[in-house]
């Protein structure tokens, strides 16, 4: 399956790499994402966080054979946890639960180890 990134996510240099579980989405250290010198700005962070969100709803729709389903974000919840420094970061994202009109999705963005979170997110998505 080919995943197909909102605009979004071109305009802050994301790319997919995909591997055994949900795709994870690496996001590079520059000026279009730089916040106070040296850290990456918490909008990019949140906005890489929602990302994988969206990645991995599509990702899970696709393999229920309802990959033509239109989500809408209900809700969003950020934790920022410790600055993004100047490497890239990388963002997954795991459906908590997948209903017919509802899904709830936790996403985590880390640097050098993925059990150290710099920010984590749960989204709430109406599925149509």
């Amino acid at each position: 399956m080919s995943i197909a990134l909102p605009p979004y996510a071109e305009l802050l240099g994301i790319s997919v790499e995909r591997g055994d579980g949900a795709p994870v989405l690496v996001m590079p250290f520059g000026s279009g994402v730089l916040g106070r010198p040296g850290f990456v700005h918490g909008g990019a962070l949140a906005g890489l966080l929602e990302m994988a969100a969206v990645v991995a709803i599509r990702d899970a729709l696709a393999r229920e054979g309802r990959a033509e389903a239109r989500i809408k974000p209900v809700n969003v919840t950020v934790d920022f946890m410790r600055g993004g420094r100047e490497k890239p970061t990388r963002a997954q994202g795991k459906v908590s639960r997948l209903g017919n009109r509802v899904a709830n999705v936790e996403a985590f963005a880390w640097q050098d180890d993925p059990d150290r979170p710099v920010a984590a997110a749960r989204m709430n998505f109406l599925i149509a």
